[in-house]
This record gives C-alpha cells, structure tokens and sequence, in this order.
C-alpha cells in the first residue's frame, strides 16, 4: 500500500508592521514648532579668512586667524601665531595675506620651515590644506567661516579650559609650566611659580552647601583673572588648588603679584544668598633656580612653600 506523502503548510505571508501615529501614542505630547525671531544681522554673515590651526605641538587645537598683511610666525610672544617652544625662532617666518592668497616665507631661521614635510628655501605660497612644520608645531592652513571658526574654539575651549573658573584645567596647565620651564632653562631667563589654596574651603562646602562652594570658586577664577599679565597663566590644579605660571618674573616680581592676589580675595567677601562671605587663600611662591633641570622640582618648592603658609596661620604668602 502506497502513503501519500504529507503536504506541507503553507506559511503564511508575515503582516507588515503599521507606521507609527504620533499623534495616536499615549503619553507623547505634541511639541509645536518654534517660530525664531529674525534680527538684522541674520542676513549679514560675516566673511569667511584665513587661519592657522595647529594639529601638533603645545598650541594643540589654537586657531590662529591671518590678518590681511604681514604676519609673524615666532617664539616672541607679540608674534601674531606666537609658539612658545625652543626650537622656534623669534622670528622664525613671514606670512603675506592679499585677498585669495598667502605666501609664506622663511627669515633665516635656526632649525628651518617645512612645507609640506620639504624644506622651505626662500619663499612660496600656500593654499588651503598646506602644512608647515615649525619646530614641533604642525600648522594647516585652513580658509574658515565665523561658524567653522566657532567650533574649532569651542572644541580648544572644551579641551584646555575649566568650567567652573575660566580657568585653564589640570592637563593644560601643567603642560604649560613644562613648555615655560622648557624655555626659561634654554635661554637662562626668569620663570616664577605661585601655588594657591583657599583656606577652609571643605567647611564652606559643608556649611553653606557646594552650590556656595562651586561660587566661591568661580568667583575666585575671576577676581585672579584680573590680577593676571597677558603673558601669564593660571589653571586650577585641583579642587580649590590653583597654578600661576610667571614667565620674565623673579621673587621680586611675584611677591607683589601674590599679594595682590591675597588682598583681592580677603578685602573682598563674596556675596552668597545667606549674606557675604570673607575667604582667603594661602600662597606659596617660587623662582627658577640654576640648579633646577626639572619643572616638578620648581613646583614642588612653591608647593612646600604653600603648606607652610597654611601652618604659619593662613591668609599669606611665603617663599619657597
């Protein structure tokens, strides 16, 4: 006897799934489109320029925007794309802006300009996407719009800057110190350190809340900002624990300066919604000696010298 053989079930055709109703979803509120109110600049972008911006080396991220005429490249810090590095002239090279075109050209420096990995011999000119070595900086040359201009700052700014002071972070600060120290033992000129801490900080924490706290260290970030030269740096280091970099500066020079820091935090209470609030810091200063091959050993002084200010009573500054 011959078995039929058992058909096979048809599988049936899988439904395809339904589109989404917003509209239907529980739960999911309309949010009605904004209508943004246009002002008289939305129409008059401003143009786009030339710029510099560093892909390698301590300027790391920097944008350096050309302007029309003559620019120095150089280790001098009034140069318009200032590197401060040691093997990097004073004046290192020449930049010549005209509209649609710049021409680069080396002035006779140590270690030389790289165009594109080739030596540079005499001058030539740049189009967008060409790189010069200088030192250990690469530059590319970039043509950027105030947007793409914008973004790049922001991105150095996310990168190099504390938030809470303004101030540059851990990372960028101690680089620079390193960069600073690096020049100032090359060339035999002065460097200072001051190390800062706010006294009692923990109990402000603890008394009035970190909200408080968090203001009271914004509100320091500023008033040191004003204290400082256009050649100096300042970065927090830690929680309430700050770093000032003085390049060109002996005791003589940084006393004063750390002094005037203390006042400008003591004479002044911080106003808090609980009512104003009297802090002070303690300040440990230190110079660069011949002797001193290392930058941690510059900052280790100034931070022994901060620990005795704070034994000595607080609210003072001491040498190291």
């Amino acid at each position: 006897m011959t078995r039929k053989p058992t058909p096979k079930p048809v599988p049936k055709p899988t439904p395809e799934p339904e589109a989404l109703n917003m509209e239907t979803m529980p739960g999911l509120p309309e949010m009605p489109t904004l209508v943004r109110p246009r002002g008289e600049g939305d129409q008059q972008q401003a143009p786009a320029e030339w710029a510099l911006v560093a892909y390698a080396g301590a300027a790391l991220g920097r944008v350096f925007p050309l302007p029309v005429g003559l620019a120095i490249v150089g280790r001098a810090p009034d140069s318009v794309v200032a590197l401060l590095d040691g093997e990097v002239s004073r004046q290192h090279a020449r930049l010549r802006v005209q509209e649609g075109q710049v021409q680069v050209e080396d002035l006779g420096s140590t270690n030389g300009t790289r165009l594109n990995g080739e030596l540079l011999r005499g001058g030539a000119e740049l189009r967008a996407g060409d790189r010069l070595s200088i030192g250990s900086h690469v530059l590319k040359l970039v043509f950027l719009d105030p947007l793409e201009r914008a973004f790049h700052e922001t991105l150095l700014d996310l990168s190099t800057r504390d938030p809470l002071t303004g101030l540059a972070n851990r990372g960028s600060a101690l680089a620079e110190l390193q960069n600073r120290f690096g020049l100032s033992l090359r060339y035999n000129r002065p460097l200072s350190v001051v190390v800062c801490d706010l006294d009692h900080f923990k109990k402000v924490n603890d008394t009035y809340g970190h909200g408080a706290g968090d203001f009271v260290l914004h509100a320091f970030g500023e008033r040191l900002l004003g204290t400082l030269r256009e050649a100096d740096l300042a970065g927090r280091i830690g929680g309430e624990e700050f770093l000032m970099v003085l390049p060109e500066t002996d005791l003589t020079g940084a006393r004063p300066f750390a002094e005037r820091l203390r006042k400008a935090i003591a004479s002044f209470p911080i106003p808090l919604p609980t009512g104003p609030l009297t802090v002070t810091c303690s300040l440990g200063i230190a110079e660069r000696t011949s002797a001193e091959t290392e930058a941690g050993q510059l900052l280790a002084r100034a931070d022994a010298a901060l620990y005795r200010a704070k034994a000595g009573g607080r609210n003072r500054v001491t040498e190291g």
